[in-house]
C-alpha cells in the first residue's frame, strides 16, 4: 500500500506543525488554480440599510482524525471567496469574525492560484483575515432587533467543525438571525456549525433540508490522500439524528433554500451558492424596503 501510495503520489504531504495537507493526488483531483465564477452581475444591487453580512469563519487550524493523525485544514478559499464576491457585487458588506478574533485560518492549499478575482479578494480582505472581529464580542454586544444585517454566512472546509458547532456564541446568534428574520448561510462543511443551534428546547433546523458535503465522500477520500485519516464525525450523521434531511448524494453544485437557511454541497457548488444567496438576500431587502 505504502509503495503504492508513493508511486501514485497518494501520500498526505507532512506540513512543518506536525500534521498533514492533501497529498499531491488529491490537490490535482479536488482543487483547481481557476474557478467558474460568473462575474456576479446584478442589475439591482441592494441599497438598503440592511446591507451587511457576518461570516463566521473558524479560527482552528488542525482537525485530529480518528487514527489520531492531525489534518491541515480551515476555511476553503472558494467556498469562502466565491460567495463573498457574489454577495458584495449585490451591494452587501461582510463583517469577519471568529470565536475569539484570532486570525482566520484558511486552507492555502486549496488557493486557486490562478483566478485573479478570488487573489485580489484575498489582497482587499487580507487586513480583515489576520484581524477579525470576535463572535463572543458580537454575541455580547452587537444583537439587536433593529440591525443592519441581512445574513449569517458560515463558509465551508473541514474547518468549520472546529471550534464553531459546540460555540454557544454562534448558538446564540443563529437563533437571533432565525428569530429577527435574516438568512443563514451554510456552504460544504458549512452545515456542521449549525449543531450550535441545538439545545435543551430542540434543534432549530429540525425538519429542515438542506444540500452539504456528503458523508459518504469523506469515508472515500483517505483513499487518495485528501485525508490522513477516518474522520473523527460525520457531519451529515450528526444534523440527520437532529431531524435535517439531506437531499444531495454527490460532492456536486447542488444549492437549496429552505425558509431563510441557504445551504450548498461542495466547492463545485460555490459560485451557484453564492448567486443563489445574493439573489435570496436582494428579493428580501427589496421587499422590506
Amino acid at each position: 500500500m505504502g509503495i503504492l501510495r508513493k508511486l501514485f503520489r497518494a501520500a498526505p504531504t507532512p506540513t512543518a506543525d506536525g500534521a498533514f495537507s492533501p497529498s499531491p493526488l488529491a490537490i490535482k483531483l479536488g482543487t483547481s488554480s481557476t474557478t467558474d465564477y460568473d462575474g456576479g452581475v446584478y442589475a439591482k444591487p441592494n441599497a438598503g440599510t440592511k446591507n451587511r453580512v457576518l461570516m463566521v469563519c473558524t479560527e482552528e487550524r488542525n482537525m485530529t482524525m480518528a487514527n489520531g493523525k492531525k489534518f491541515s485544514t480551515g476555511n476553503h478559499p472558494v467556498e469562502m471567496g466565491l460567495p463573498m464576491l457574489h454577495l458584495m457585487n449585490a451591494g452587501f458588506e461582510i463583517d469577519v469574525v471568529t470565536p475569539t478574533g484570532a486570525p482566520v485560518a484558511i486552507e492555502e492549499w486549496a488557493m486557486p492560484v490562478d483566478d485573479a478575482d478570488i487573489e485580489k479578494l484575498f489582497r482587499d480582505f487580507e487586513g480583515a483575515f489576520q484581524n477579525p472581529g470576535s463572535l463572543a464580542d458580537f454575541a455580547q454586544n452587537n444583537i439587536a432587533d433593529d440591525t443592519q444585517y441581512a445574513a449569517v454566512f458560515i463558509p465551508g472546509g473541514h474547518g468549520a467543525m472546529l471550534g464553531l458547532p459546540d460555540n454557544a456564541d454562534l448558538g446564540k446568534v443563529l437563533h437571533w438571525a432565525h428569530n429577527t428574520g435574516l438568512h443563514t448561510l451554510a456552504l460544504c462543511h458549512g452545515p456542521a456549525a449549525l449543531l450550535a443551534a441545538k439545545s435543551d428546547a430542540g434543534f432549530l433546523y429540525d425538519g429542515y433540508k438542506i444540500t452539504v458535503f456528503p458523508d459518504a465522500v469523506d469515508k472515500q477520500t483517505p483513499m487518495i490522500g485528501y485525508l490522513p485519516g477516518p474522520m473523527p464525525w460525520w457531519v451529515c450523521e450528526k444534523l440527520t439524528a437532529l431531524g435535517v434531511e439531506t437531499i444531495n448524494k454527490k460532492a456536486d453544485n447542488s444549492v437549496y433554500v429552505d425558509r431563510r437557511l441557504v445551504t450548498g454541497a461542495s466547492p463545485q457548488a460555490a459560485n451557484d451558492f453564492g448567486r443563489l444567496a445574493a439573489t435570496t438576500l436582494l428579493k428580501r431587502t427589496e421587499a422590506n424596503s
